[in-house]
């Protein structure tokens, strides 16, 4: 469980479920979607991230690493999109989105979606539409490699800041992983509703944002028959509508 002590103690007041979250976050949206399927009411902070507006000294005091999104619940602050899922089904346990008899592999599919975000997702869908839509300037640069203290991320938004733009080896590399995570969920929803069988879980939410942003980056599901299968009829859900595409309609328009 990703809980850190923010040193902005002004969250620490708040009360209820607090989300900062980023429409176009593939992140936010899996623990949007969890929120909606557990009926709760929480209270909205949207972050442009386009706009940047996540790089602030006062965001930066409430998630040391600058993203999105962040759960708050009664002044106890959640970061890690799929520790705050698993967080708030094992809270608000009804219904569940658990997996009673293979708990490790559900639980596997989250530290999954969760081990390539920085690797495969942020480089494909950087390289394909976000970088030029999220330049920032000298000023941006500066503040936020002030502020940000995580080594993995200044590396990576390195790749792309001024003028440079994510190189052919890393997206090749991200697109070699995405091959391998994908060829893995084709064959595991082969005669399958659900990632985990019959039963609607966390790792369909985890999986189903990062679907549709890349699907929104032109990446190519149709060599996936089973995903696309997959994608299509969990797009049915009340909590996909609201979770998603209340929030980011069209990716590929961001």
């Amino acid at each position: 469980m990703a809980i850190v002590e923010p040193k902005n103690a002004e969250v620490k007041s708040l009360s209820g479920l607090h989300l900062y979250h980023g429409d176009i976050s593939n992140c936010s949206m899996r623990v949007r979607m969890t929120l909606e399927e557990k009926g709760l009411d929480w209270t909205s902070h949207h972050l442009d991230l386009k706009k940047k507006e996540n790089i602030s000294d006062d965001y930066f005091g409430i998630n040391p690493n600058g993203l999105v999104p962040t759960l708050v619940h009664d002044g106890v602050v959640h970061i890690e999109s799929n520790d705050i899922i698993d967080y708030l089904d094992k809270t608000f346990p009804e219904p569940t989105l658990r997996s009673a008899d293979s708990e490790a592999e559900m639980m596997e599919w989250l530290r999954l979606a969760a081990s390539i975000h920085v690797s495969a997702i942020k480089p494909y869908v950087y390289a394909t539409i976000i970088q030029k839509k999220v330049k920032k300037t000298a000023e941006e640069e500066a503040k936020y490699n002030s502020l940000q203290q995580n080594e993995e991320l200044k590396a990576f938004h390195s790749k792309h800041a001024g003028d440079s733009e994510i190189g052919d080896d890393t997206f090749m590399a991200a697109k070699k992983i995405l091959q391998e995570c994908f060829d893995k969920l084709e064959n595991t929803l082969s005669g399958r509703n659900w990632i985990m069988g019959d039963q609607y879980t966390l790792a369909d939410i985890s999986w189903v944002p990062v679907y549709f942003v890349l699907i929104g980056c032109g990446y190519p599901f149709e060599k996936f028959p089973n995903i696309s299968r997959w994608a299509n009829s969990l797009s049915t859900r009340q909590s996909y509508r609201k979770g998603v595409l209340d929030w980011c309609a069209d990716f590929s328009k961001v």
